[in-house]
């Protein structure tokens, strides 16, 4: 039996334990069964910060390239914001489709939300460069050890045949990783179990059932962004075989969907990669820097949320104010990048824009986590789509 079956019948026990156990059993699924899935998680976060560093400075030395370093990273930012204005775009046609907001009424209506402040574009470029990479390594900030690991990989180049030691050594520590990885992912069933019972426990039917139609409308959103949109850059761009691709990264896309973590389902996202013939080189490097940036499935969120508090506050939008969502959400994934509580803040960002009531973000707080589940699986999803696209690109110029 393979690992992705294993994890599904790990979801499909969870869901199952979570709807027997119920409201009245919540406590005893976060006492009992919730810390197999934090200990999974645990296991997994400890090996992220020193896979994160050791893989990316490998990705670098074996490009060697300084321009070729450039080239990728042009090329993988270019299609995640692409993609991510099209997950925007995607939302905002399902917000319309179901209009969530329509004639709904919430208690809760009148909660206060302060606007979680949105870094400003130079704080955020400012702070991407670490004054210690110990510390950054120590709070897990991904953008400041990507960073350095940019610069260690780029000074290994730099001086040759003297950072050949240094080079096998940090190669050394990246394998030691990947072995890691693979005997955390053995307990993966067990862990998904314990992530998603208690989740299932403490959101049943009857407290999604007013929400419902957001639900649907995000979920649909994330599910035609993924087929549609991956499937045709797959196809047309990639030359791909599409259903085999999602099988081979199905196990990363369950690991997302029950764990809501882009940056724990990294070390899976990189070993199906491998399995898809990725060169190690790419997705080395496009698989730490799109679990950071790329937010698509995230964007699609937004977009359904946008409309929903408009038509739930009776407003009408503009087609620039639509025009202002994409932007502002587009834009907002890089500015958040990072950031905890990015998704709200992205949020928060949009509302203010096109001046709708922040209060408004308060009525969805309730099922953000079902929400976080389909949104997580297509930010990773995709990151796996433009490392496998970077790839064949990078082959081809290779072949020319």
């Amino acid at each position: 039996m393979n690992l992705t079956t294993k994890i599904l019948i790990g979801l499909a026990l969870g869901i199952i334990a979570g709807l027997e156990l119920g409201a009245e059993g919540v406590a005893f699924a976060k006492t009992w069964i919730g810390p197999l899935g934090t200990i999974f998680m645990n296991m997994i976060k400890m090996v992220i910060v020193p896979l994160v560093f050791s893989s990316l400075v490998v990705g670098v030395c074996n490009l060697g390239d300084i321009k070729k370093v450039g080239r990728i990273g042009m090329k993988t930012v270019a299609y995640y914001l692409g993609t991510t204005a099209f997950a925007i775009i995607i939302g905002l046609g399902f917000g319309t489709l179901f209009q969530p907001g329509v004639g709904m009424t919430m208690p809760g209506a009148g909660v206060k939300v302060a606007a979680k402040a949105a870094p400003s574009i130079m704080k955020v470029i400012v702070g991407i460069f670490p004054t210690n990479p110990l510390d950054a390594m120590l709070k897990a900030n991904m953008l400041q050890i990507i960073v350095f690991a940019l610069f260690v990989g780029v000074g290994i180049v730099a001086v040759e045949e003297k950072g050949e030691y240094l080079k096998r050594t940090i190669d050394g520590l990246a394998e030691v990783c990947y072995k890691i990885v693979g005997m955390i992912m053995t307990v993966a069933p067990i862990g998904v179990f314990g992530l998603i019972t208690p989740v299932v426990a403490a959101n049943g039917p009857a407290v999604l059932l007013p929400l419902l139609k957001v639900v649907l409308a995000v979920y649909l959103a994330c599910i035609v962004h993924a087929v549609v949109v991956y499937g045709a850059m797959l196809k047309i761009i990639g030359g791909c075989d599409v259903i085999k691709f999602f099988k081979e990264v199905s196990p990363a896309s369950l690991m997302a969907f029950s764990s809501c973590s882009s940056a724990g389902t990294l070390p899976v996202t990189m070993a199906c990669a491998k399995k898809l013939g990725i060169s190690k080189d790419v997705y080395s490097f496009v698989l730490p820097l799109g679990a950071t940036i790329n937010m698509d499935g995230t964007a699609a969120y937004q977009g359904v949320c946008a409309l929903f508090i408009a038509q739930l506050y009776g407003i009408d939008l503009s087609a620039a104010q639509y025009g202002t969502i994409i932007v502002t959400g587009t834009l907002a994934s890089i500015g958040t990048a990072g950031v905890p509580g990015a998704g709200f803040i992205m949020l928060t960002m949009i509302l203010t824009a096109l001046g709708l009531p922040l209060e408004g973000s308060a009525l969805i707080a309730g099922i953000d986590r079902i929400l976080d589940m389909p949104r997580t699986s297509v930010n990773i999803t995709g990151d796996a789509t433009v490392a496998y696209l970077v790839g064949k690109s990078e082959a081809a110029r290779q072949e020319a």
